[in-house]
């Protein structure tokens, strides 16, 4: 198994999103790597093509707060070191700002969760794991979401 030392796994409060960090906190704990939470708050603003301003922007904040700090909870309760990265970039796509974070971070792998989408979902949202993918230069780990049912997508 190759050795990681640095995980970075972005967030964003999802049911997948968090079983993605809950199988980066194993490989870190099989290989005593470090995790880097990351949230980009501009995610949004690209779909919808609004700037975040006033208290649109304090909440979208605030919201990201929550998140990080709710998966840095987790990662303490797992024994992993782990630590967290506000991402407020207007104007990138999720893609861009991960594998940049992961870059200036020197992260080893990225572990990042998919929700799946197909058709007129993905064309309107298109996916953040497959830009991530597209754009890393360190091996990105995908971790699948489940339905409502629980079933893999």
């Amino acid at each position: 198994m190759p050795t990681f030392n640095r995980i970075m796994v972005p967030v964003d409060g999802s049911a997948t999103s968090r079983t993605a960090l809950v199988t980066a906190l194993q490989l870190a704990r099989d290989t005593g790597a470090t995790v880097r939470l990351v949230h980009c708050l501009d995610e949004m603003a690209f779909l919808s093509g609004y700037e975040y301003s006033g208290t649109y922007l304090a909440e979208g904040r605030r919201e990201a707060d929550r998140i990080l700090t709710g998966a840095l909870d987790i990662c303490r309760s797992a024994g992993v070191d782990a630590d967290t990265q506000l991402v407020d970039r207007p104007g990138l796509r999720l893609g861009e700002t991960v594998t940049e974070e992961a870059e200036k971070w020197h992260a080893d792998l990225i572990v990042v969760g998919t929700h799946g989408r197909r058709g007129i979902g993905r064309a309107l949202l298109g996916s953040g794991a497959e830009q991530i993918i597209r754009l890393s230069t360190v091996p990105v780990l995908t971790i699948r979401g489940r339905d409502k049912d629980g079933e893999d997508k």
